[in-house]
């Protein structure tokens, strides 16, 4: 049964299109994440941050202080990001960054999903998480596999890329946000 729907699925989803649907439907989690990350954070915010360990505190203070303006033009920055991947993969057939985007992806699904079991509330981006995010991730790697576009050995370079690649994405994302912070306080 699962096999059958997966074949008339494969029928109706050229695989262009489904690498153009990385984007879209990053688009779509995030804009869950815009519309309710500022409310979030006031309600939510201080109980958040005084379960963290006194590192992390520090680490993501800014993160608790953003405005939405702000936290959208870090989304923009991470969609410039996926549609440059999605391009590289489309036209050129060079699927290695896409492969560590759809890494990053797929694992950021569990991000939201600990973040509410763990606080025991609502997450921004946790619905889209799991209805949209999870089942593109599942059916992208089922696909990239079985039309043989990649093979194991890709999904782990991969996986190395993102590892090398994500701390200084992730230091450069905060640093951002503090800036926001700052300017928006020295603007004060």
């Amino acid at each position: 049964m699962l096999i059958d729907a997966l074949i008339q699925l494969n029928e109706h989803i050229h695989f262009l299109s489904l690498l153009w649907l990385f984007p879209i439907i990053f688009v779509f989690h995030d804009f869950e994440e815009i519309l309710t990350i500022e409310r979030w954070v006031t309600q939510h915010g201080a109980r958040v941050q005084s379960s963290l360990p006194p590192f992390a505190r520090k680490l993501y203070q800014a993160s608790f202080q953003l405005n939405t303006l702000n936290f959208a033009k870090d989304v923009l920055a991470v969609f410039i990001v996926i549609v440059t991947v999605t391009v590289l993969a489309v036209f050129y057939s060079f699927y290695l960054p896409f492969i560590a985007a759809l890494h990053l992806f797929f694992l950021h699904v569990f991000t939201h999903v600990f973040q509410s079991v763990y606080f025991r509330l609502y997450t921004p981006g946790v619905l889209t998480s799991i209805v949209l995010v999870l089942p593109y991730s599942l059916y992208a790697y089922y696909r990239l596999l079985t039309d043989h576009i990649v093979g194991p050995r890709d999904l782990l370079w991969g996986l190395i890329l993102l590892l090398i690649v994500l701390p200084p994405a992730l230091l450069l994302l905060l640093q951002g946000r503090k800036r926001y912070v700052n300017n928006t306080q020295t603007k004060l």
